[in-house]
């Protein structure tokens, strides 16, 4: 009989710390791994996190588990890489209203497999986002997870991050306020920005009907990017999610709010990364010797 494994225990394998240099000091984000285009070929493994985490980044890192003997993770060995010209290595989302902002990875991993060197983490694709029949079923508040850094906080012994627990704030399904995002009612803190935000019910759920059912559903509903802060005036702002992490006089209160990208507007990237993708195959037929 196989062992079951609690899918979050998959899931933290998931995120990536993000380390940035600029002209303005240190900073820190999230980031997850996520594979687009996935076909028979394979896909394009990247990166996925907000515009505004590598803005103005001169440099970067990454900190990535090695994958031991048995696939399994090494969790007492990782291995940072650094970057330097560090956004420009980035796509962006080519709207500029959309926080979002993809890093492949499949150059870095070849790479690292040419020194002997293998990394173990859990790419997420197009499988995972919750679609529009689940979406459908649920009410406005269900159970969520987000998985990130806040406040640069991290396992750096085992290379793992924070797990926080909410619920949708507002339906996931629906535009807030006309814009694709929805809302989360969870702490929100700096480091956070670029955060995958999960339906997790384990164990248990509650149905359309409202009838309670047995069973585990996650899937990934977006990409936690700013929150609405109380400044010291009284007034509610909606701000990007800091990544700064350096001492600064308090103007905006976090009110445990976030505003969450909705995971539709990664399917946007497809269309940027498909000739990477047909490039790939292409040269992959050329090195394939006729019978």
């Amino acid at each position: 009989m196989s062992e079951y494994v609690n899918p979050v225990e998959q899931l933290i394998h998931s995120t990536v710390r993000i380390e940035c240099e600029s002209l303005q000091g240190k900073s820190s984000g999230t980031g997850y791994f996520y594979s687009f285009l996935n076909s028979g070929m394979g896909g394009v493994p990247c990166i996925v996190t907000n515009k505004h985490v590598i803005n103005g980044a001169t440099k970067g890192k990454f900190h990535l588990t090695i994958r031991d003997e048995n696939a399994k993770p090494n969790l007492n060995s990782h291995l940072p890489i650094e970057f330097n010209n560090f956004e420009n290595m980035w796509i962006k989302h080519p709207d500029p209203n959309i926080d979002l902002a993809i890093f492949p990875i499949n150059p870095l991993v070849e790479q690292s497999k040419a020194r002997g060197i293998e990394f173990y983490f859990i790419l997420l694709s197009q499988e995972n986002i919750a679609n529009q029949e689940l979406l459908d079923s649920l009410p406005s508040m269900e159970e969520i997870i987000m998985i990130g850094y806040p406040s640069g906080l991290w396992d750096e012994r085992h290379n793992l991050p924070i797990i926080r627990k909410g619920i949708t704030a507002t339906h996931p399904k629906l535009p807030y306020n006309g814009k694709p995002e929805f809302m989360i009612d969870a702490a929100c803190f700096p480091g956070s920005s670029g955060s995958p935000v999960f339906l997790a019910n384990i164990g248990s759920f509650v149905d359309k009907s409202g009838a309670l059912c047995a069973g585990t559903r996650i899937a990934l509903l977006g990409t936690l990017y700013a929150g609405p802060q109380h400044t010291t005036t009284g007034e509610v702002r909606i701000v990007e999610v800091p990544t700064d992490m350096r001492p600064i006089s308090i103007s905006t209160i976090p009110i445990n709010l976030g505003l969450v990208i909705q995971c539709s507007k990664l399917l946007d990237f497809d269309a940027i990364l498909k000739p990477i993708i047909d490039f790939e195959i292409q040269m992959r037929n050329q090195q394939t010797p006729n019978p």
